[in-house]
């Protein structure tokens, strides 16, 4: 095994599935000889040839709706959007034509497409390159949306969405692309959608969240566990859709309350969802009403940046108000 990062897990997948699918391309602004804005793609146009690696205008409804085409024609296309704050231009194209290619065409055709997009905050991006778009997808039926958290999580995540037959938007936690080491494995491997990581263990509250958002949550849980004795369960979903809602039920059944933290706006965030199906799912259970700790319901700001996010502090607050009840 080797310790890398995400930048590095992720580079590593994708010069493995290059060499094992020759019909895999991928595309997008900078991805070529530069390697990409984060250096995700270094290396790939040199060793896979420019054919296979290359540049595009900058027009997102371009790079998707091109990715769509070529999909449907027997390759498989990764669309890398710089920023997930970009993709908007696209939305038209992901959410009326990629995520309905299964239904409108009777099962006829399919669109095994991977977007990848770095989102959320945390490296002074202001409100154009630190935005979490992911509540607004996940009203789209058809699309899977998966996040990566951590080197290990990304290289087999991702490995799974290249081999998906079925669209996948790929948001990568830019933050901590570099920030977080882990043993990953040289060789290939798979981490399959819908099934949540636990990564530590307790039976006083649930805690959820995904991508960046759970390092936060991992500190949180120590602290509370140092400092308060409370015992924290730190769930880590990893796919959004589908979800994992039965690892939710069974952490919720031993410790009957929950948190949900991510770094979107709250109002009609993906935590809003969870709530739901935990009230539907875990309402005999519930020693308290579901928390959500979340980013403000502003445009991500320039300057005031740790005030808007749910850094560990505000999830220590969050849990400590549940617990209070």
């Amino acid at each position: 095994m080797a310790v890398v990062n995400i930048i590095q897990a992720l580079n590593m997948c994708l010069h493995q599935e290059f060499a094992r699918n020759p019909n895999l391309l991928i595309f997008g602004e900078d991805v070529g000889a530069f390697g990409g804005v984060f250096r995700v793609t270094t290396g790939l146009q040199e060793k896979f040839g420019e054919q296979r690696c290359f540049d595009t205008p900058l027009c997102e409804q371009g790079i998707i709706g091109f990715g769509i085409g070529i999909a449907q024609r027997g390759l498989k296309p990764i669309c890398e959007i710089q920023f997930a704050d970009y993709i908007f231009p696209a939305y038209d194209q992901i959410v009326n034509e990629l995520a309905k290619m299964r239904y409108r065409t009777g099962n006829q055709y399919a669109a095994p497409l991977v977007i990848r997009a770095p989102y959320g905050g945390g490296i002074h991006g202001g409100h154009y390159h630190s935005q979490s778009p992911e509540a607004q997808f996940l009203h789209t039926p058809g699309l899977k949306v998966v996040f990566a958290s951590g080197p290990y999580d990304a290289k087999g995540l991702l490995t799974t969405a290249v081999r998906s037959n079925d669209p996948v938007l790929f948001l990568e936690p830019k933050r901590i692309y570099r920030a977080v080491k882990e043993e990953v494995p040289n060789e290939e491997y798979e981490i399959p959608f819908g099934v949540a990581a636990v990564e530590t263990f307790g039976h006083d509250a649930t805690l959820i969240g995904w991508g960046a958002q759970h390092h936060q949550n991992l500190e949180a849980a120590k602290s509370l566990k140092e400092k308060h004795g409370i015992g924290v369960e730190v769930l880590n979903l990893r796919t959004l859709n589908p979800l994992d809602i039965n690892a939710i039920i069974a952490s919720i059944e031993k410790s009957g309350r929950a948190i949900v933290a991510h770094e979107a706006p709250k109002t009609q965030g993906f935590g809003a969802e969870v709530a739901s199906q935990i009230m539907e799912h875990c309402f005999l259970h519930l020693e308290a009403p579901v928390m959500r700790c979340c980013g403000l319901d502003t445009p991500f700001p320039n300057a005031l940046e740790k005030e808007y996010l749910p850094d560990a502090p505000r999830v220590i607050q969050s849990v400590l108000e549940v617990m209070r009840y």
